[in-house]
């Protein structure tokens, strides 16, 4: 059986649709990181309000808004796979370290159930959001997803210095910077690219 052979002009056009499904791979990634930012975003900034403002005592009840994240997430991963014909390494790499990503942040909130929310937690999501958001920017190389996580590090320390109630901002800051306005970035770009 004799291989096929391409001519150098029909290498080139393989080559280009390969980095046009990765670019769009990319580009429909962002809708993860829009759902997830604005979700943990609106989770601190209203724990923030029910725990300082108005003194609630079950200020932490509004985390339950993950759970609107996790279906989107399981129903939107369905759809996709029963789309897709062909998977990209940047693809899957992103694809699996988000689920070790999430994975995390599980078994982290399993241990601080048992050893205490009222400990310092919100710097220990904020260090995970910006590896997170490091990992994705060098595997796609994205500058504003690796100064993103970098940022959310830096947050991650500076919360150590302030009170519970206020590293909740700092995590609402660190989600702002890390997921937020790169995942817009990213979509932009993304969207001239493909004009």
């Amino acid at each position: 059986m004799a291989e096929e052979s391409f001519s150098p002009a029909q290498s080139l056009q393989l080559i280009q649709a390969m980095i046009n499904k990765v670019k769009q791979d990319i580009t429909d990634n962002t809708v993860y990181f829009l759902v997830w930012g604005w979700i943990t975003f609106v989770a601190c900034t209203a724990q923030f309000v029910l725990k300082r403002i108005m003194d609630y005592e079950q200020h932490y009840q509004v985390w339950w808004l993950i759970i609107v994240g996790v279906i989107f997430s399981i129903w939107k991963g369905a759809k996709e796979g029963k789309k897709k014909k062909a998977r990209t390494y940047v693809g899957d790499s992103m694809k699996n370290l988000w689920i070790g990503m999430g994975i995390s942040f599980f078994v982290l909130s399993v241990i601080l159930s048992k050893i205490g929310w009222g400990s310092p937690i919100f710097p220990f999501f904020i260090l995970l959001y910006g590896l997170g958001t490091f990992l994705s920017g060098t595997i796609i190389h994205f500058k504003p997803l690796i100064f993103g996580g970098i940022i959310a590090w830096i947050l991650a320390i500076g919360s150590v210095f302030v009170e519970y109630d206020f590293q909740i901002l700092f995590g609402a800051g660190a989600i702002l910077f890390s997921y937020i306005i790169p995942a817009y970035m990213l979509r932009s770009k993304n969207k001239r690219i493909h004009q």
